[in-house]
């Protein structure tokens, strides 16, 4: 199991963590309509963040920046995975104006907490996490935050989602 930190506190993620050049792993998390939203439901150059909460501060900021960035990247989409419940991830969005990333739930059954190793033990929430998967579902880029409440390395990431095919 890797260790993470949260504000300097050791915890255990759970699940499979998920390496450069494997075939990222099948999953189903819940749309903000609570329909299941399955990773063949996605296609083309993907980017997958885990955030423990998209309505906190750092969660919030990273969201918008990839809003921001990613309609500006030819043949990318972003998601945004997060336990919390589809209704609040909905009003989130709408209050945030956040349009260019699709924002699941795994409140339901921490699918893809397990597929990434990402389920944080002891607060129930998933870590922060990147993974920018290619257009044939091969990981290019992964990255699990050692400090859960740092923000990502942006630029590693909008590099890898303009390097993957």
């Amino acid at each position: 199991m890797k260790k993470i930190k949260f504000k300097g506190n050791p915890l255990t993620l759970e699940g499979n963590t998920v390496s450069v050049g494997e075939k990222m792993r099948a999953f189903t998390v819940s749309a903000n309509d609570l329909s299941p939203f399955t990773l063949k439901d996605t296609s083309g150059v993907r980017v997958f963040l885990s955030v423990p909460s998209i309505d906190t501060g750092v969660c919030d900021m990273e969201v918008k920046k990839f809003n921001l960035e990613i309609g500006n990247i030819k043949g990318a989409s972003c998601y945004t995975i997060s336990m919390d419940l589809p209704f609040a991830q909905s009003r989130w969005c709408g209050d945030a104006g956040v349009e260019d990333v699709k924002i699941l739930s795994d409140y339901k059954d921490r699918n893809f907490g397990e597929a990434t190793g990402t389920y944080i033990k002891e607060l129930g929430l998933l870590t922060r996490a990147s993974f920018v998967v290619d257009s044939e579902d091969k990981v290019t880029f992964v990255e699990y935050l050692e400090e859960v409440t740092n923000e990502p390395n942006y630029e590693k990431i909008l590099e890898a989602i303009k390097l993957a095919k």
